[in-house]
């Protein structure tokens, strides 16, 4: 049976789905709450919540990635961001908060010039290290080449390579590109590399030895890259299809397991319900934890596409305060909106469908139903 759709005579397109489009349907069972578990591991890490922190200025800093691994999750820092350009950024991240939206993308251009230090990315994963947590930093690939050994030899555990949208075959005239699988093969680290999108793309990145695949092209809440190049992930398609890439891949290598992970429109707990539901091991989130009270963007939220020096496909915008981090993860909860609790509104969706760990809850049985309602 095909999706698609004929958009003109010389055009057909495939239907996709966001979040918005879908629900899930109970089963014929229900749960305690509590006898339900969201724990999840990925390589000989384990962790009580299956929760990344996307690697953003606005949402992670060295001790928000600290206090995030102690609450269960998985810190990541930007280690192209401010905390390896400047010793000490924070009332650079004041201004950034304080910016007038007219010039904010020109003023935070300026500020992103300074030079990236290899001896701060050393200092930066050292404090996190010294924390006792699980270290993670995430790199682009145009930086990776240049700043991997100072990663990996500052003690990294887990090596993050997160673009907009990241290949297994870049192509390029003017430089050697980054080749994904002798580059992961060589590394003594677990390496998650993304986005991807499709079906094809994630199955190329598994084959690179990628411990895990992001899923989306981040930033949703701060990105503009719909706008400014066109290019779009619904995300409930996106995750579905690459669940199915993770499962092809599992028969093609013999038993090897890439997780899948939702990088991207995930604002509120719904979303996050919806994202297992279509097959994700875990999520990365940014704009739910800038929300919290120790994030450094202090109620706004930006991307690293936000500054790009020569196409900005991103913004700084405004998502409030809601909570501490605490707050955010277990509640309690103060406005049916889906921003406080995440963790609790997942168990009880986990409990309420009969569902006691998150890879039975992949099986889930969804329904497209087009969302009506607003949408913040």
């Amino acid at each position: 049976m095909t999706n698609e759709i004929e958009i003109g005579r010389g055009k057909r397109g495939r239907r996709a789905f966001t979040f918005d489009d879908i629900a899930v349907v109970p089963s014929r069972r229900t749960r305690d709450p509590q006898d339900v578990s969201t724990a999840w591991q990925i390589d000989a890490y384990h962790f009580d919540l299956p929760v990344m922190a996307a690697p953003m200025d606005s949402v992670m800093s060295p001790a928000t990635a600290i206090a995030l691994g102690k609450l269960g999750g998985l810190g990541v820092l930007d280690l192209e961001g401010l905390w390896t350009r400047y010793e000490d950024p924070t009332a650079l991240l004041a201004e950034i908060s304080k910016l007038d939206p007219a010039t904010s993308t020109a003023r935070m251009q300026e500020i992103y010039s300074e030079p990236i230090k290899a001896e701060l990315i050393t200092q930066r994963l050292k404090e996190i290290r010294d924390s006792g947590v699980t270290v993670a930093g995430a790199l682009s690939p145009a930086r990776t080449q240049e700043f991997y050994k100072t990663v990996v030899d500052a003690g990294v555990d887990l090596f993050v390579i997160r673009g907009t949208t990241v290949s297994a075959e870049h192509v390029s005239s003017q430089a050697e590109p980054l080749n994904l699988k002798r580059f992961i093969y060589e590394l003594d680290v677990p390496v998650i590399v993304g986005g991807a999108a499709s079906y094809t793309a994630a199955l190329h990145l598994m084959r690179t030895g990628a411990a895990g695949v992001l899923v989306g092209f981040g930033g949703g809440a701060a990105q503009t890259t719909r706008t400014t190049l066109g290019i779009h992930a619904p995300m409930a398609t996106a995750l579905a299809d690459v669940a199915a890439a993770r499962r092809d891949y599992l028969d093609e290598s013999g038993g090897r397991y890439v997780h899948v992970i939702a990088d991207g429109g995930i604002g509120r707990s719904g979303d996050l319900v919806k994202a297992f539901a279509c097959g994700a091991d875990a999520v990365m989130i940014g704009a739910a934890l800038a929300r919290s009270e120790e994030a450094p963007g202090k109620g706004f939220h930006w991307g690293s596409e936000a500054h790009h020096p020569q196409l900005p496909r991103g913004e700084r915008v405004e998502v409030g305060t809601k909570g501490s981090l605490e707050e955010i993860l277990f509640g309690p909860g103060r406005q049916a909106d889906g921003t406080l609790n995440l963790i609790g509104a997942l168990k009880r969706a986990m409990a309420t469908t009969g569902y006691s760990d998150l890879k039975e809850f992949q099986r889930i049985e969804v329904v497209v139903s087009p969302y009506q309602g607003s949408i913040d």
